[in-house]
């Protein structure tokens, strides 16, 4: 029997398929054919089969199957539980590359009226620098100043809801490197889904896009480390001991991100052990 969204065939028979555009696109998914005796349906065998009356009848009904799975298919993306998580760390990274230009222009308009700032401000922290201009100036660049201020504020804010929505859709991957770096490990995979199917090897450097095409191009060291760098016990490692505790916390960030996937509760006995493991490392104790 050939199983086809408008029916089945069988001995030159047809038994056509009852119901609307969303159930036929319900019926492509459940079937499922070999590549060696799979025959190509055409509008004749539709017609025959009383799906359809004509050829650009059998088109418009297989138009309306196709957007209908690509309906049903956005719906499914949208409805996952890292999909806000995805859009709100996306957020926060923009937030960021915003607040750092608008530092930086505002610098550079206050060295115009003051030039004898331009050795001060190098070691100031940003939030103390812009700080500083908005109560020294007056006009426009207080009142930007102050908006970079009040855009900071935000982004603290929103750099926490990331971090407990994280602990939310992924225990244990934040368990064990905090809820803001997994949620941006989360991002650069592209999805909970995409971060769960990466070997440990490409969590491993995963951000450190830059240097690792480098490494391709030019021979240079490889990248022992990407966005897990941002967690202490990887950027508080002796220098020596890096790559190792990088390469034992991508390991075990593969397990957590299956576990957070395919379970989505935390698991306390996988968390112990992969605790212990990475600590171990961490005092360069590992046997």
């Amino acid at each position: 029997m050939r199983s086809y969204w408008f029916g089945d065939v069988e001995d030159g028979l047809c038994t056509p398929s009852g119901g609307d555009a969303h159930a036929k696109s319900d019926r492509i998914r459940l079937i499922r054919t070999s590549m060696d005796t799979f025959v190509p349906p055409d509008w004749e065998l539709a017609v025959a089969c009383g799906a359809c009356r004509d050829r650009a009848d059998y088109i418009q009904k297989l138009r309306e199957i196709c957007f209908a799975a690509a309906e049903r298919d956005i719906q499914e993306q949208y409805s996952g539980k890292d999909a806000e998580l995805l859009q709100m760390v996306r957020t926060l990274d923009e937030m960021d590359t915003v607040i750092n230009l608008l530092t930086e222009r505002v610098v550079e308009w206050y060295q115009i009226r003051h030039p004898t700032f331009t050795r001060k401000y190098r070691k100031t922290p940003a939030h103390i620098l812009v700080k500083n201009i908005r109560e020294k100036s007056r006009g426009a660049l207080s009142f930007v100043a102050g908006e970079i201020e009040r855009l900071s504020a935000t982004r603290t804010e929103l750099a926490k809801a990331v971090s407990g929505r994280a602990n939310d859709v992924m225990p244990n991957t934040s368990a064990l490197i905090g809820g803001l770096v997994a949620a941006r490990l989360m991002s650069h995979a592209g999805g909970l889904s995409d971060l769960c199917r990466m070997p440990a090897s490409a969590i491993q450097v995963l951000g450190a896009r830059t240097a690792l095409f480098a490494h391709l191009r030019t021979k240079s060291p490889s990248p022992k480390h990407g966005i897990i760098f941002q967690h202490r016990r990887v950027h508080n490692a002796p220098r020596e001991c890096r790559g190792k505790v990088a390469r034992v916390l991508a390991g075990k960030l593969a397990i957590a991100a299956r576990i957070d996937h395919y379970r989505g509760v935390a698991d306390p006995v996988f968390l112990e052990s992969a605790q212990a493991r990475i600590d171990l490392v961490g005092k360069g104790n590992d046997p």
